[in-house]
């Protein structure tokens, strides 16, 4: 994994601004700790951070490819395609040569075989830009589900692009504005396709190319879900996702660094370690390691909520003894309140968020989780994904919050970030943020692929299920991004495969709930691999402390803000000090600290990243 970035000006003559290409590239070191290049020509500029992964010594970036001693075409990779294998015989067999054993050079053969045709050929996760010199044109390329993230800014003269918007900021042409419909999207919990929240910052869509040449900038979308009947029966279409994931989990072990897996005692990550342990056993690759989250004296005094029933610690156990024959490897990371609230590591997950769309202590315990992960594994495979794909949350399961005609997961009271609740009224009047989400909502099932024949339960459930699964999990995947790249950790998502990604969004509602229960079907696919605890397990978010004395740290952080008049202009003060005042209970609520969160991180990002507020 690694990040990119890039200049396109065809008004002027870039090679006089390497040292700005270099602020670019530098802000992504994170990233790519391993290596650094950067390639310059008169109207095309690329940088890179490496992580190495396959291929150490030959992956090195921009890979150029070249013909009788002029450049074709120049490369920025970050990602992994895990077909590359079989496209390196298939262009071997059209007369490409290679000169290393990367997935990168692949990538660039493709691109010189199939122009961007290539993104149809590869399964993976991956964003890239390609500067074309024969044509002089930058090619934007996003993998389809958008596990990996690509920006881009139109200018007068072409066009800037980053993995992160930190990249694109380094450059000073780019001005750090945000606008009323920046600020509604900061505030709505939906990721918009395309949106950068930035004044004039976009993503490359997933499943999207992007193209800026001397006539301009088009877009075209290479791949969206698509809707056919499912011909299969119960038995079959079991059988069918435990081949698909058999697969993926194989495809997804290829690295030459050490690997792991993040364990959470769920179905989902158990199911991948319990496949991954089986591989790495068939194939004689050695034993598995796993990692789990854990806060001090959070299982002994743990309280249910709303969206947890049970603790984590006991199912990742029972998890690692079943697997006692494959001798997995684990470890738990315990965290207590003072990690949590540690200013340098609060300073370290804005700076890799870029925007304060944190969830407070679940991004803090996560970025720290992977701090620790990376002194061991280079890669890790998660379960991230599952739950849109096999709908697994409650709410897919409440029939008032399916048919409430919003985003379910709104309706459902789900809040992990609450900005909102902190703002001045007046200012959230005008921006009318009911009414954006009502435009994006509306906007959204317009895209729905539909089946005719289908009844309405099952119509309507192809609706939820595709708001998740391009509205709702970009935001998961976008926080697992940037916490693990900000301390250079490659995690995969195997359930983000396209190609299973496919066959259960076609996969009747009655099916994907055969036992009256979430997740059917992934049970039914992993239930003889799994002990039964997990098996029974109902479904459990990633967890978030319940220590009282991390409420009053947060508190008390929000008073000296308070205190010292350095509170937002747009903030609301009563609001802040009747959350400062209210009583504490002995578990803290997350929706107190959520709003507390919200605020300290909103004003630290205004702050650190020099923001204008212009609404």
């Amino acid at each position: 994994m690694c990040g990119i970035c890039g200049w396109v000006d065809f008004e002027g003559d870039l090679r006089e601004s390497g040292d700005t290409l270099k602020d670019m590239t530098e802000t992504m070191a994170c990233r790519g700790p391993d290596d650094a290049g950067m390639w310059i020509s008169e109207h095309g500029a690329v940088g890179h951070r490496r992580l190495s992964i396959i291929d150490l010594e030959g992956g090195r970036q921009p890979m150029v490819a070249e013909q009788d001693g002029k450049v074709l075409a120049v490369l920025t990779y970050s990602g992994e395609v895990y077909n590359f294998r079989e496209l390196r015989a298939e262009l071997a067999g059209r007369g490409h040569e290679f000169r290393t054993r990367s997935d990168t050079e692949v990538v660039l053969r493709a691109y010189l075989e199939w122009g961007d045709g290539l993104a149809e050929h590869l399964n993976g996760m991956f964003a890239f830009g390609v500067w074309d010199a024969r044509r002089e044109e930058l090619v934007l390329v996003r993998d389809r589900l958008g596990i990996k993230p690509l920006y881009y800014y139109p200018t007068p003269g072409g066009v800037l692009f980053g993995s992160e918007p930190k990249a694109i900021l380094a450059n000073p042409a780019v001005e750090r504005v945000v606008d009323a419909e920046g600020m509604r999207e900061l505030l709505v919990f939906v990721k918009t396709p395309e949106c950068g929240v930035f004044r004039g910052m976009h993503e490359v869509r997933p499943g999207g190319i992007v193209r800026i040449g001397r006539d301009g900038l088009t877009k075209r979308r290479y791949w969206r879900l698509p809707s056919h009947e499912h011909p299969d029966d119960l038995p079959t279409t079991v059988r069918t996702v435990r081949g698909l994931l058999d697969d993926i989990v194989e495809r997804q072990l290829i690295s030459d660094v050490p690997l792991c897996t993040l364990l959470s005692g769920g179905l989902d990550s158990s199911a991948v370690t319990a496949l991954a342990g089986q591989a790495l056993r068939r194939h004689d690759q050695g034993r598995l390691r796993s990692f789990a989250v854990d806060f001090t004296g959070y299982a002994e005094n743990f309280s249910p909520d709303a969206m947890r029933d049970t603790p984590d610690a006991p199912f990742v156990h029972d998890l690692v003894r079943h697997l006692e024959h494959l001798g997995v490897e684990h470890s738990d990371i315990v965290l207590d309140s003072a990690d949590l609230m540690d200013p340098g590591v609060r300073a370290a997950v804005l700076r890799a968020r870029d925007l304060p769309t944190g969830v407070g202590d679940m991004d803090t315990s996560l970025y720290l989780l992977f701090r620790a992960v990376r002194a061991h594994s280079t890669v890790a495979l998660s379960g991230e994904s599952a739950d849109e794909v096999f709908g697994g949350y409650r709410w897919f399961h409440d029939p008032a919050t399916v048919d409430a005609g919003t985003f379910p997961w709104l309706a459902s009271g789900t809040r992990l970030s609450a900005l909102d609740q902190v703002l001045d009224q007046d200012l959230l009047r005008e921006l009318d943020v009911p009414g954006y989400t009502a435009r994006r909502y509306g906007e959204a099932l317009a895209e729905v692929p539909r089946l005719p024949g289908e009844s309405a339960k099952e119509a309507r459930m192809r609706e939820v299920c595709y708001l998740h699964l391009t509205r709702f999990v970009q935001m998961l995947l976008d926080r697992k991004d940037r916490m693990s790249m900000a301390v250079g950790l490659e995690v995969r998502v195997p359930f983000c495969d396209h190609r299973l990604v496919e066959y259960v969004f076609n996969t009747p509602w009655s099916m994907k709930t055969f036992d009256g229960r979430e997740k059917s079907l992934l049970r039914a696919a992993a239930a003889d691999v799994l002990p039964e605890s997990v098996l029974a397990r109902k479904k459990s978010p990633y967890p978030s402390t319940q220590d009282p004395a991390y409420e009053k740290a947060l508190k008390d952080e929000a008073a000296r803000l308070l205190d010292s008049g350095r509170l937002p202009s747009v903030a609301d003060a009563a609001k802040v000090r009747a959350m400062i005042d209210e009583p504490a209970s002995a578990v803290s609520r997350h929706d107190l600290r959520a709003n507390l969160e919200g605020l300290l991180q909103f004003t630290a990002w205004l702050d650190r990243y020099r923001v204008t507020v212009a609404v």
